[in-house]
């Protein structure tokens, strides 16, 4: 979001990747920086204690903005935050001979405890006055500690609730399901039965490697199943306009969307797209078709591949070793 101030900011954009992270001087495989989703995901090195997380980022700025005299001192900075600790990191990025800006900030345990948002601020000198923020990155990662699925956390809710006995009847029928996905409020809640045996215990588990893995193929399923709902409940809730043209909704509708029409309807821009999948469903003429391609989509958002390849292997292992 911008905000107006009364002083000359930047019109092009900052933005900004996670090249490398490290825990306590361990390098993260790759696979934990996600690029598409921007989560740096330190929940999965499943190391119970650690010190510090360390972040390489490199930076883009609008050059030839900043070749201009409307600025001077100007420092490009990365700025770690959580609300639920009120932490604040800050640390200055340094100019490549390429034109880009690098530099690495440090998450320190003891000072963070769920889930932090990293950000890049442009600040230089206006009319005098120092230290004045005159561009921000708009696409923030999330550097996340805890969470179950690889989603962002905050688009999501998480509520464990026993289906049967609990204080929500509306979950009673239900009472025999492991989880269940609702798409109708403000935000995605992911309910868990606590009352289904086991299930948030293999969750919040952190044993053997069989252990892992089949936690790890737990977490993919209930993220396949709550990207499909969300998939489905953004569709249906597209608004027109007076010629019948779908319009991107906001919020989390609006990620939903964009991340996974690329795996639904590939190879065309991200505004036909959304025309298609708006018509297909509209007019019941290959919808039932595109049901494959969104649950390709929502398998690969949740990384079932991954975490499945992961369990056959840990039970290969142990096959050998128990023969």
């Amino acid at each position: 979001m911008r905000i107006l101030v009364p002083y000359s900011t930047l019109v092009g954009e900052v933005t900004f990747k996670v090249t490398a992270a490290k825990l306590d001087g361990r390098e993260l495989p790759l696979e934990m920086i996600s690029q598409q989703e921007r989560v740096v995901a330190v929940h999965q090195a499943e190391r119970r204690t650690w010190d510090e997380a360390r972040l390489e980022l490199r930076a883009e700025l609008p050059d030839s903005e900043l070749a201009s005299d409307r600025w001077t001192d100007v420092t490009c900075v990365a700025v770690l935050t959580e609300g639920v600790t009120n932490s604040r990191t800050v640390t200055r990025l340094h100019r490549s001979s390429a034109g880009d800006w690098n530099g690495s900030i440090t998450l320190a345990r003891d000072s963070y405890r769920n889930r932090a948002e990293l950000s890049v601020n442009v600040v230089a000198t206006v009319d005098g006055v120092a230290g004045r923020v005159i561009g921000s990155s708009e696409d923030d990662w999330i550097v996340d500690l805890v969470a179950r699925t690889p989603v962002r956390q905050r688009e999501i809710n998480f509520n464990e609730v026993d289906f049967r006995d609990g204080e929500e009847d509306w979950l009673r029928p239900f009472k025999d399901a492991p989880w269940l996905v609702e798409t109708s409020g403000d935000m995605p809640t992911v309910h868990l039965n606590t009352g289904f045996e086991g299930v948030v215990e293999l969750l919040d588990s952190n044993g053997s490697p069989l252990e892992k893995a089949v936690r790890g193929v737990l977490a993919a399923q209930i993220a396949t199943d709550t990207w499909t709902a969300m998939f489905h409940a953004a569709v249906s809730d597209l608004e027109t306009d007076e010629d019948g043209t779908p319009q991107w909704p906001s919020g989390w509708r609006d990620s939903v969307l964009r991340g996974m029409l690329p795996d639904v309807l590939p190879d065309v821009s991200a505004a036909d797209a959304l025309w298609d999948i708006h018509a297909r469903r509209a007019e019941s003429v290959g919808w039932s078709e595109l049901q494959s391609r969104i649950q390709y989509a929502a398998s690969r958002r949740a990384r079932v591949a991954r975490n499945l390849g992961t369990a056959i292997r840990v039970l290969d292992r142990s096959d050998e070793r128990a023969s």
